[in-house]
């Protein structure tokens, strides 16, 4: 069997979360991609996802083959995309969609960068954390942090960061430090309302996965009102790792739980379709996909 098709089976199957929805995606039958997913396991004599009769997981190799398949997929795509697309100058405006505080601290500094490169290219940049419907709002691109699932919808990776869990170093002097995350049920919590987990924590731990139920204190959409509370010593934030950096960083927040690690979330560039794309988007994809090449914030 083709090894391309093994690892867009497997792919495929991480991205949509089951075999099932994978079959859908990939236009053929679960028992197909069942047979290419274990065939490719069987020829690199490892197993690459648990599964179980309520949910899949990635064992340590299979995400490290995942990130490293995605890589290869990406490629073949943009090669063949660069193949069929109309040959020409980047030039036109361009209407992005990036997140708020990403948009800000990562994205704005580069936009200036990209500008000098490209000067036949005018930005149209919006900046929020609602998720935007790229083709009804006429969007060329977006940027998205969040484990993405199968849609018509194009991505590239740029980067992935975690879920880190946090709180003031004299929050928890006053409170104590939890020693497992069953603890947290007891602890003031600044909950960002746009995590689809709601209240239901999860983490991975050394006996395997560990699942709380908080109770928020202070809900809030903005991850930088969350930051700011906690260094305040209002209590524990679990935020990604781009946004706590600079936090962890100065002491003003410690890691909690360093050896529970929480979700694990990717940094995608998104746009509406590979066929025909334009030079503008492609010169922006590419240039975003190496300017995050070297991780900028502290895992």
């Amino acid at each position: 069997m083709d090894r391309f098709q093994e690892m867009r089976a497997f792919a495929t199957v991480v991205d949509s979360g089951s075999f099932v929805r994978a079959a859908d995606v990939l236009g053929i039958s679960k028992t197909a991609v069942s047979r290419l997913v274990g065939e490719l396991e069987g020829r690199l004599g490892t197993r690459l996802l648990h599964r179980t009769t309520r949910r899949l997981s990635l064992t340590h190799e299979g995400r490290l083959f995942y990130e490293r398949c995605k890589e290869l997929l990406a490629a073949i795509d943009e090669a063949e995309a660069e193949l069929s697309a109309r040959a020409g100058e980047a030039l036109g405006q361009l209407r992005i969609n990036v997140p708020v505080t990403f948009g800000l601290q990562y994205l704005a500094p580069l936009w200036p960068v990209f500008m000098a490169r490209h000067p036949k290219v005018t930005l149209d940049v919006t900046l929020t954390d609602r998720v935007v419907d790229l083709v009804d709002e006429g969007y060329d691109l977006a940027v998205r942090i969040a484990r993405l699932q199968a849609s018509s919808l194009v991505s590239r990776q740029l980067a992935t960061t975690r879920l880190i869990l946090c709180a003031s170093p004299a929050y928890l002097r006053r409170h104590g430090t939890p020693a497992n995350p069953s603890e947290l049920s007891r602890h003031a919590v600044i909950a960002y309302t746009q995590f689809s987990m709601g209240d239901r924590w999860s983490f991975e731990g050394p006996q395997g996965q560990v699942d709380v139920q908080v109770a928020p204190v202070m809900r809030t959409n903005s991850g930088d009102t969350c930051c700011a509370a906690a260094a305040k010593h209002r209590g524990v934030v679990l935020q990604p790792s781009f946004l706590v950096s600079p936090y962890l960083a100065s002491g003003d927040l410690v890691e909690v739980l360093p050896q529970y690690r929480s979700t694990e979330l990717g940094i995608y560039a998104v746009y509406p379709s590979r066929r025909y794309l334009t030079a503008k988007v492609r010169v922006l994809i590419d240039f975003l996909v190496a300017s995050f090449r070297k991780r900028q914030w502290r895992e």
